[in-house]
């Protein structure tokens, strides 16, 4: 059984060798696996709760080499498409002395002419649906046509399926032909989430607050709410509890993808708990503090699938390890 459904993009993160440099000034860039949906994915199966991704690639060596780094991780990849001409995205990432990103870009090819852009909602396997517990998703999909209508396909059947629905919105401009559609279209996801992880800069965007529990009270349906910033204060409001915890001091060495691990670890906690485990504060915040482990120790190496840890290692540090 698939426990978690993640659909969305899968990509190569190109990042530049140089840190603190401009674009053109970079000497090299360091292709990394990536992908919001696929990190969590792949994070998922590594902490020991198994996940399929959804989403469409190129028939381009980059695809193939993604989509076979996923097998051998133990991702099900029975929701892959297979684009015929459109290539397999990739992004170049900037990084600052301290580690911290920033997107420069898709190279020369328009945002909008990607595999991942052309996701047809009518090859979606619906026996995967069957099955699984939970569905992940980001929102820069919903910026193209096509893949926008498979996205909605899903939340259609994990409404059949009585799945419950997580959305890391992962806000990317760059993403957008017109960044100005992209609000209202985010805020039609709202009706069919359970679970809402932003980042504070996107909180106070779309909610035009920083707390948990605010956001919570305007969406009668949510269940969860979970506000990371960087390094600092995460806080969240799990079934009713609100609290805030520092996130863990590390030696970071590239953030890129700390958000999506955090995710997984979330999603881990909740599938191996089980939402009935919901009913104590003590054991919320116990699920918080291992996400924001696991999301803390992605960053303390480079490549956001290549950093992610294991159950093991995530409670080897919980320990003091």
């Amino acid at each position: 059984m698939t426990q978690v459904l993640c659909i969305g993009e899968i990509l190569y993160d190109y990042l530049a060798a140089d840190r603190g440099k401009s674009i053109e000034s970079v000497s090299s860039w360091i292709a990394y696996p990536g992908g919001a949906p696929a990190n969590v994915a792949s994070a998922l199966v590594k902490l020991g709760t198994s996940a399929g991704f959804i989403g469409c690639i190129g028939k381009d060596e980059a695809g193939q080499s993604l989509k076979q780094l996923l097998l051998e991780t133990g991702v099900n990849c029975q929701g892959i498409q297979e684009h015929p001409t459109a290539p397999t995205r990739g992004v170049y990432v900037l990084r600052s002395e301290s580690g911290d990103r920033e997107f420069a870009g898709f190279g020369n090819l328009p945002r909008d002419q990607f595999a991942d852009a052309f996701l047809n909602p009518d090859e979606i396997p619906v026996p995967l649906f069957e099955q699984a517990q939970f569905l992940v998703l980001g929102t820069l999909e919903l910026a193209y046509p096509t893949t926008r209508k498979a996205i909605f396909r899903a939340l259609d059947l994990a409404n059949t399926y009585n799945i419950k629905v997580l959305v890391d919105v992962n806000w990317r401009p760059m993403f957008w032909n017109n960044p100005d559609e992209a609000i209202p279209l985010i805020h039609q996801l709202w009706e069919s989430v359970d679970f809402i992880k932003l980042s504070r800069e996107e909180a106070e965007l779309l909610f035009d607050t920083k707390e948990s529990g605010a956001i919570a009270h305007q969406i009668a349906s949510l269940e969860g709410v979970f506000i990371t910033d960087g390094d600092n204060t995460i806080s969240y409001c799990l079934n009713e509890f609100e609290g805030k915890i520092p996130a863990f001091e590390m030696p970071v060495e590239d953030t890129t993808g700390a958000g999506d691990s955090f995710v997984a670890g979330l999603v881990h906690q909740l599938c191996q708990k089980g939402l009935n485990h919901l009913d104590d504060p003590t054991a919320v915040k116990e699920m918080i503090t291992y996400a924001c482990a696991v999301g803390g120790l992605t960053t303390t190496k480079s490549g956001a699938m290549a950093a992610q840890p294991t159950a093991a290692e995530v409670e080897e540090f919980l320990k003091g390890g």
